[in-house]
């Protein structure tokens, strides 16, 4: 059977001009994913950086011809890294998952764009946000608590000002915290119910007047 949308199908928001950031976000698991990312100056040593940063066993082959010494320095530390020095082939994306062109050559980057969207996959142009697929966003990580920023490509140095106040603001404590809250979700008795009204009275807290910095939640 086909699904079929009608005008109103999705209610009377689906007349209206969505307001706002219409991204999407989502959380990438690159160490089961295969990124290829073009560039080994400045820009592609910033994007190679930031997907370590982030996923350490990252995989991730570097093509370019000529290549900055700390990007070399990275693919010595790092196992994922594969540094190839050589000038870009679309089949070089053969086997890709996804793109990230990082070149200073506006040609060159829109014929990556070309060529990863022949293949179907999802291509980050820096510094192009009209050709961007997805937008690598300023980052905030506590543990396992990983806020991810994005302006819509707006303006990436407020995204990094907002990146710099919840760092300030949310207390290493954190993680601690939810260590705790994944042991007693694992050890809750019941059916998924109670097992949400239990896990919303003792998050209750986070919200608090005092909040995290004074509460702890234990077992």
């Amino acid at each position: 059977m086909r699904l079929s949308l009608k005008n109103n199908d999705l209610g009377p928001a689906a007349d209206e001009k969505q307001q706002g950031n219409p991204l999407f976000p989502v959380f990438l698991k690159l160490n089961h994913l295969h990124t290829v990312l073009i560039g080994g100056g400045n820009v592609g040593l910033e994007k190679l950086t930031a997907i370590l940063a982030n996923s350490s066993d990252a995989k991730v082959t570097v093509i370019a011809q000529a290549f900055l010494p700390e990007i070399h320095i990275l693919a010595a530390q790092y196992r994922g890294v594969i540094v190839k020095q050589k000038t870009f082939a679309a089949t070089d994306l053969d086997d890709a998952n996804i793109v990230v062109a990082a070149t200073n050559d506006t040609e060159l980057n829109t014929y990556i764009r070309d060529s990863a969207h022949e293949r179907r996959l999802l291509v980050n142009v820096a510094d192009k946000p009209d050709l961007c697929d997805f937008y690598l966003g300023s980052i905030v990580q506590k543990g396992d608590l990983k806020i991810a920023i994005s302006t819509n490509g707006k303006s990436p140095t407020v995204a990094k000002r907002l990146k710099e106040v919840l760092n300030e603001a949310l207390p290493a404590e954190i993680d601690t915290t939810l260590q705790q809250m994944s042991q007693l979700r694992n050890s809750l008795k019941g059916d998924f119910a109670d097992k949400v009204k239990t896990l919303n009275e003792i998050t209750a807290v986070l919200v608090g007047e005092k909040g995290i910095k004074n509460k702890s939640v234990s077992q």
